[in-house]
């Protein structure tokens, strides 16, 4: 880690992936092109579920985890988006929905109802 970055800061951690984005070319290589940015988050989920469903490490958990964070941060990047100002106007809307068990599991949701 360069010893100017503040490991606790979004906007630093936002910089670094604006870095390799800019040091792999992704804009001009195909690598901010949103349905492949999908297709390699969805494959991300997968390993996620791989090391959970395998019994892995909480080290190797967090190593996915941290894969799939930086794709989403990514594409934040790629669509030309405020990723943190998304994130808190949704946590506000997300922290006023009622939640139910559906079972034996909590589910926070809109909860529409389907006719």
């Amino acid at each position: 880690m360069d010893s100017s970055q503040n490991q606790d800061s979004y906007d630093d951690m936002l910089g670094a992936i604006q870095a390799f984005h800019d040091k792999h070319d992704f804009k001009g290589t195909g690598g901010e092109d949103l349905p492949y940015r999908v297709a390699l988050m969805a494959e991300e989920l997968g390993e996620i579920s791989s090391a959970i469903t395998k019994g892995k490490s909480t080290e190797q958990l967090a190593e996915e985890c941290a894969d799939l964070m930086i794709l989403v941060m990514g594409t934040a990047i790629a669509a030309d988006f405020d990723l943190k100002q998304s994130f808190w106007k949704k946590m506000d809307k997300l922290m006023k929905r009622e939640s139910k068990m559906i079972n034996g599991k909590i589910r926070v949701s809109e909860f529409r109802d389907v006719n």
